[in-house]
Formats: structure tokens, C-alpha cells, sequence
């Protein structure tokens, strides 16, 4: 997905990018709630004139449905708004077979329309010769169903997975979610799927597609699926803290998994960010800032030396070594934060014992 990767000057997220590719729950909703302010935080990014695109790795529900879901808790969609694993697994199987080809399905509702929408014909016995086998979460998945997709794929047919996430938020806390559905298969038959969804490139590509973004921004609460495909897919990325991800885990980021921005929450797009990722401001081993981000509101900068980062009222710093990170100053603390990344993310992998003691001086729980 080639992609304009140019550092904002200094305006709001909400004006500089053209489409927010937006995770949904951890984002704008958690579980059956809605996060405080994302309806307004993402109504007023529209009125900046930012498309936005719901983008799920939820493969049981149809669009319909998830955009219904949005808008009871104040958030305008359309069904068109909305783009699922399912819909990237049809569309990966759609470009490999002809219109009417069979495919089984081993999920929900959501998967069979999304392969109805390209013009495939969902099936649900191996019987059938299904050209491809197609999986995706379903709460009342049965025995029957998942060996019928085994004997398929033993047999041949193209395996896609919509998503590869082993657990899945419930108020109960994490329950088995379709990678673990997905591990039956693998496990019978010996064959790896091609998966959908995020963390892989197919479902963030299925949006640019559907949506005909020039430069998205990928807004996500989760390191490993949000934030790691949009680096895989060469986009930028907003993480945003109401979710899975804390204030320690995102220090902690690996490469690979390292966010262009970080905000306590979506009101991040509706202001000017300093990045704290790759392109955002570096101090070279000879002191020389490089890039630095201009004119936002709580500007990243460096000093001459290498382990240094200012960020607002907020100042960063680490020794040589396995020295623990320092942290000191005031202000907001997603300041204080962003400072703790960059340089964090500026040196080899940090641990949670070099942290402790700048996430306590930070005062957010880690």
C-alpha cells in the first residue's frame, strides 16, 4: 500500500491525514460502552474534513450491523463505513477464483455475506469440493463444522483465516478467540491459513481500497494488531490509551510495533502531534537533532545529548547501559510519556526495571 509518509507541519491529525483507519473496541467503544468523548472527538475530526473507517478484525458481524452498534452510542456510520476481516478474507479469495466458486465456511453471518458480496458461494461440507475454506469467530462454532473444514483443507482448498487474535475481550475477561479456533485446523491437518486480518496487511489494504485514501492514519489501541500493521503496511499510526495498551507497554514497544503518535485518547486527532516514532525528532550520536516536529502543542525535542528527550514540561533521559530511564518536569502527562518513548525507542530494547522508576515519576499506572 504505498502511502504518503510526510511529517504534519503542525496541524491537527483531523486535517493532515485524509482517512482514520479506527479499531473499534479498546477505541471508541469497550465492550458494550462507549469511551467518554470518542463520539464527539470523531464528530468533530469529520468536521475537519477526516473520512473515517471503522476497520475490525470481528468477522461475525456484518458491517449493517457493527454500523447500527456505532450509532447508539452517538457515532454517525453506514454500513459503508464499516470494513471486517471477513470482507479482506473474501476479497484474498475473490482474487484467486472465479464468480460461484464454493467456499466453506467455518463462521458467522458476517463471513458468508461478506463472500456473497464477491460473487462466491459459501458452503458448509467438504462434500461440496470447496475451492477455499474460510475462517472466521463464531460463539456457536460446533464440532461438526470445524472438521468438515479440516477435510477440506487436508484436501486441498485454499485455507484463509480472518484473523489470528488467540483471545477476545468479554466482560468476563479474555475468552478463546478464532486464532485459538484457527490452531484446530492447523493442528488436524498441518497447514498454516493465510490470515486477514490485522496484524497482516490485507484488511488495512481492504480499507485504503474501499475508502480511496491518499495518506490514513491507523488508530489503534493495541500494539500487536493495530499499531504492528500499520507499520507493515508503511501508514502511519495514532495509539491511543483506552484500551489494551498501557503507558509501560508502549515504552516497552519493539520495533516493528512503535506508533507514529501517542494520545491519552481519540481527542488526539483533533490536535497537532509531535511524532514520536522513526520520523520524529532523533539526537544523533553527535548531538544534532534531526527532524524535529514543528509548531505542536507539546513540541519533542532533544538536547546535545544522545539520550535526552523534552517533550512540554517533561524531560527524558537515560544513561549508558542498563541505567534506568529519568524522568522529571510537569505538565500533561502524555507529555511526559512521549518523552519516555523517544528515548526509550532511541536505544536497545529497555525493560520493565529500567522503567519502574520514570513510569512512578510519570504518576500513570503502568
Amino acid at each position: 500500500m504505498p502511502h504518503d509518509t510526510r511529517v504534519p507541519d503542525s496541524g491537527p491529525l483531523a486535517a493532515e491525514y485524509d482517512v482514520a483507519l479506527l479499531d473499534l473496541d479498546g477505541v471508541v467503544y469497550s465492550g458494550p460502552d462507549p469511551i467518554p468523548g470518542a463520539a464527539a472527538a470523531l464528530g468533530a475530526a469529520r468536521e475537519a474534513g477526516m473520512r473515517l473507517a471503522f476497520v475490525t478484525n470481528n468477522a461475525s458481524r456484518s458491517p449493517s450491523a457493527i454500523a447500527e452498534q456505532l450509532r447508539r452510542l452517538g457515532v454517525p456510520a453506514a454500513s459503508s463505513d464499516v470494513v471486517t476481516s471477513a470482507q479482506a478474507a473474501a476479497t484474498l479469495i475473490a482474487s484467486r477464483f472465479p464468480a460461484g466458486s464454493p467456499v466453506l465456511v467455518a463462521g458467522a453471518i458476517g463471513l458468508r455475506l461478506a463472500l456473497r458480496e464477491r460473487g462466491l458461494r459459501p458452503v458448509s461440507v467438504a462434500a461440496d469440493r470447496p475451492v477455499a475454506v474460510a475462517q472466521g469467530y463464531a460463539p456457536d462454532m460446533s464440532y461438526g463444522l470445524l472438521a468438515e473444514a479440516g477435510v477440506a483443507v487436508r484436501d486441498g482448498a485454499f485455507f484463509v483465516a480472518t484473523n489470528s487474535d488467540s483471545t477476545l475481550p468479554t466482560p468476563r475477561g479474555p475468552q478463546p478467540g478464532n486464532g485459538s479456533l484457527v490452531q484446530v485446523i492447523i493442528t488436524a491437518t498441518g497447514k498454516q491459513p493465510v490470515v486477514a486480518g490485522k496484524p497482516q496487511t490485507p484488511l488495512h489494504a481492504e480499507a485504503v481500497a474501499r475508502t480511496g485514501a491518499h495518506r490514513p492514519l491507523v488508530v489503534g489501541d493495541r500494539l500487536d494488531t493495530d499499531i504492528e500493521g500499520a507499520v507493515r503496511g508503511g501508514a502511519d499510526s495514532l495509539l491511543v490509551l483506552t484500551g489494551v495498551t498501557s503507558p509501560l507497554d508502549a515504552v516497552l514497544a519493539a520495533v516493528g510495533r512503535r506508533p507514529t503518535y501517542l494520545a491519552a485518547d481519540l481527542r488526539g486527532l483533533l490536535e497537532p502531534q509531535p511524532p514520536v516514532g522513526p520520523r520524529g525528532v532523533r539526537v544523533d550520536g553527535d548531538g544534532g537533532a534531526a527532524n524535529p516536529a514543528r509548531g505542536a502543542a507539546a513540541s519533542l525535542g532533544g538536547d546535545a545529548t544522545a539520550s535526552t528527550f523534552r517533550c512540554g514540561g517533561w524531560e527524558a533521559q537515560r544513561s549508558a547501559g542498563s541505567a534506568p530511564l529519568k524522568l522529571a518536569g510537569n505538565g500533561a502527562w502524555i507529555d511526559g510519556l512521549r518523552a519516555l518513548c523517544a528515548v526509550a525507542w532511541s536505544e536497545q530494547q529497555i525493560t520493565a526495571d529500567m522503567a519502574d522508576a520514570a513510569m512512578k515519576a510519570l504518576g500513570k499506572p503502568g
